[in-house]
Order: C-alpha cells, then sequence, then structure tokens
C-alpha cells in the first residue's frame, strides 16, 4: 500500500552549513542505560524518530518514567537500577526497530518475571535466532513466532522468561552490534564476567557508553568483556550527529556539480566511519574538522565539495564500519568513474527489507547499471539517470539513497511511501529543501 508519495526534481547545486539529528544508536542505548542506572540521567541531542520512540514506549511498560517537557530531543530518565523494572501488563511493541527488539530481549533475559515482544510486519519477518541462542547459553527461556518455531529460524514474538544467568564465552558467527549489545545487556545480570569474541570489530556504542554509566568493561583485541552486576549511575548525556543521517546529505554534495556541503556535531566513532575512509578512498574532497571527544564519542564537523570520483572495490573487515550506508554509498558509486565492487554485505538482505535487492531495483529503474551479486552489488559508474518511479519497500535507507539519486536524475523522480523516513531521520526532506536553496 502506497503511504506517501515524495517528488523530487534533478538538483542544479547542493549548498548550505546545516546539523542533523542525534544518532540512532547511541539514543536507543542511552534511554536503556539510563533505564538501569540508578538516578535521573538527562539526554540532549536524543533522536525522536519513530524507531527510538518505541524503546521509549517498552521501557515506560517496564516501569520507566521518561519525560520529555515539551523538547523532543531532550529527555529526563529516571532510571530504577538493575533490578527494578516491572513487569509489563501487555506485550512490548518494537514496531520496526531492530535494536529496540534485539537490545531489549538482552535486558529481558536478565529478568525474574516473563514478558513479549513483537514488532511490526516487517521486524517479525527478521531473524532472531542470533541473538535468542546465546541468551539461551546463558539461562533465559526464549521461545519464538508465537511458541511455534518456524523450520527456518526464530522470528518474533519473542515471550522471555528471565533470570538466573550465568556468564558465557561466546564467539559471534557475524558480526553484529545488536546482538553484542544484547548479549552485554544480558551480562549486566550476571555474577561473572561475559566474554564476547567478534570475528570483526562493530560499533561499540554500547561499550562506551556502559563505560561511563560505571560499568566495569574491557577489550582485548577483539574481545570484549564485562563483569556484571556493576551499579550504573545516571550520567548527563549529549548525543552526537548521526553519521549515516549525514552520509545522504555528504554524497548529494559530492556528486552534484558547484556543491559544498558542511555538517556540524557529527559522530566520526571510529567504528562507525568506513563511509568517511571508502569517500575519502574515491577521491571524495572531505575534510573533516574541530573534532572533540565526549564521553568516548568522537564528533567532528564535515565538509564535501563537489568530486570527481573513482570507483573502489571494498570488502572485508570495513563492512561492519558502514554497513547502513552501503545504500547510499551505491549511489555515490553510480556518479563515479569505473566499477565499484561490494562485497561480504550479505547482511543487507536482512535488513528492514533485502536491501541489495531494493537498491538494485530502484537505481536500475533510474538507468543506473546495478548487479545483484550472492553477498554485494557491482556497479558500472557514470550512467546518465532519467526519473522514475521508485518503491521504497518501506525501507527508510533506500527511501533515502533513491532521493539522493534522484537529485542527480534528469526530470523528476516519485518515491513512493516516502514518509518510511521518519524511521531514522526526521526532517529529512526539510533539510534536503534548504540545501537545494543554498541558504
Amino acid at each position: 500500500m502506497i503511504k506517501v508519495q515524495r517528488k523530487v526534481s534533478s538538483a542544479r547545486r547542493i549548498k548550505g552549513v546545516i546539523s542533523v539529528p542525534g544518532d540512532k544508536s547511541i539514543s536507543h542505548r542511552a534511554v536503556m542505560i539510563g533505564a538501569l542506572a540508578e538516578g535521573t540521567t538527562e539526554i540532549e541531542g536524543f533522536l525522536p524518530s519513530s524507531d527510538c520512540l518505541h524503546t521509549c514506549q517498552c521501557l515506560r511498560q517496564l516501569g520507566i518514567s521518561i519525560e520529555s517537557n515539551g523538547q523532543a530531543d531532550k529527555l529526563i530518565v529516571k532510571g530504577q537500577g538493575l533490578w527494578g523494572l516491572q513487569e509489563p501488563t501487555g506485550i512490548l511493541n518494537a514496531g520496526n526497530s531492530g535494536t529496540t527488539m534485539r537490545l531489549l530481549t538482552g535486558v529481558l533475559a536478565g529478568q525474574a518475571f516473563t514478558s513479549a515482544i513483537t514488532g511490526d510486519a516487517s521486524l517479525c519477518g527478521r531473524p532472531m535466532e542470533r541473538a535468542v541462542v546465546p541468551l539461551r547459553q546463558m539461562g533465559a527461556k526464549i521461545t519464538g513466532a508465537r511458541l511455534i518455531e518456524r523450520p527456518e529460524g526464530i522470528y518474533a514474538p519473542l515471550i522471555i522468561t528471565g533470570g538466573n544467568l550465568q556468564p558465557i564465552s561466546y564467539r559471534l558467527p557475524v558480526a553484529s552490534a545488536q546482538v553484542k549489545s544484547a548479549l552485554l545487556f544480558a551480562g549486566l545480570y550476571t555474577p561473572g564476567w561475559t566474554e564476547i569474541l567478534e570475528p570483526q570489530v562493530t560499533r561499540n556504542h554500547t561499550e562506551l557508553m556502559l563505560k561511563a554509566f560505571g560499568a566495569k568493561i574491557e577489550r582485548v583485541g577483539q574481545t570484549v568483556r564485562l563483569k556484571g552486576q556493576a551499579t550504573l549511575k545516571a550520567q548527563k548525556v549529549a548525543i552526537t550527529g548521526d553519521l549515516s543521517s549525514a552520509a545522504y546529505l555528504l554524497v548529494a554534495g559530492l556528486i552534484i556539480p558547484d556543491s559544498c556541503v558542511v555538517i556540524k556535531n557529527v559522530g566520526i566513532n571510529p567504528t562507525r566511519s568506513g563511509i568517511i575512509d571508502i569517500l575519502q578512498a574515491m577521491g571524495a574532497k572531505l575534510v573533516i574538522t574541530e573534532q572533540e571527544e565526549i564521553a568516548g564519542e568522537l564528533r567532528g564537523t564535515i565538509k564535501v565539495e563537489s568530486s570527481s570520483l573513482q570507483g573502489i572495490s571494498l570488502g572485508g573487515e570495513i563492512i561492519p564500519r558502514l554497513i547502513d550506508e552501503l545504500p547510499v554509498l551505491a549511489v555515490a558509486a553510480l556518479f563515479a568513474s569505473g566499477i565499484t565492487e561490494i562485497r561480504d554485505a550479505q547482511e543487507l538482505k536482512v535488513k528492514e527489507s533485502n536491501r541489495l535487492r531494493a537498491i538494485c531495483e530502484g537505481l536500475g529503474r533510474l538507468g543506473g547499471q546495478v548487479e545483484e551479486l550472492d553477498d554485494g552489488l557491482r556497479i558500472w559508474g557514470g550512467a546518465s539517470l532519467l526519473g522514475a518511479v521508485c518503491r521504497s519497500f518501506g525501507d527508510h535507507r533506500i527511501a533515502m539513497a533513491l532521493a539522493i539519486a534522484a537529485l542527480g536524475a534528469k526530470g523528476e523522480t516519485i518515491i513512493e511511501n516516502a514518509d518510511v523516513v521518519d524511521v531514522s531521520f526526521p526532517g529529512f526532506w526539510s533539510l534536503l529543501d534548504e540545501l537545494r536553496s543554498g541558504k
């Protein structure tokens, strides 16, 4: 069903100095950890997207007071400590948010009560066994898919009976910050050290924030270790601008002639900044200034100018550092010279949509030559794009990537179900219009 269509016409230039909303990953974690801390946590820069608001609503059902006092990006979370959550009277709803479901499942695994968590149709179609299997090893009882697990895996709704967890040493079969974070949250409730070995280092927002709140946590090589049952203390949290959101506008500034985009206060955490490394390797005129570190999170101002990009091959350890940015990187590749090949990105098949297939279809409708591979994409640069009707597949990152491609296409592009961008980037369309006007 088509909800809201958005028309995007070609742009002559993109120019302006802007800020993007707060980081989605950090916003989820700030509210969750604040709820588990003792005392009142004050959060500035919270992202009031539908995903993050579902996290807030779930925590309210668990007995946590979360107030905004009329300012959507400023929250006051009255934490109840590790053992202060209450059994919910209804089913928790994560909406479209995989982060909410997986991380809260880790928290719920430590509770001495039974709870249930579900999501929308898209989320209930995404596999959950990567988190559920190790949580079961820790002692939680978790069943999925209305008590009947499907032959191909474990799916929501999940029913969780927690408590009496034991620490484990666990090797992640696939690099996943969400699964790592779920196990760290569960590890808070164990009497010893929980150890997680990552095949590749993933975003470390959970580790940094848990440490800032007083958890005993350390990294040795690719292993993260957490000692359970520490007392978390409330903090003031200032959330950086979301690099994943900024990436769309940065790519727009790179591919549209006579453009210059400056984005202030963007998070540039090294475990997240793979998109910066790859764009620079492609020849992007991209500089970072005004760098500072707050509570372990690095931030800065990023400036880009129109650039002659070159195709590139990428895969391996860089992929977890830019997994969410791959759809818009594919757009940049269309405007580069030569062929870009993305490998080891099969994780994109189990996001809000099959993002490999979705971006391949969307860019193909615009006239781009894009081949879907088993684990990635092959993209031929230099094509002349023409406006077309494109599907977002109900996926916020696909909708935004297609909008950026449309800026460089002749004529007008219609993006179906375009309001889905509010999942992660409320205000995306108005910021894009601001840059187009050159203010």
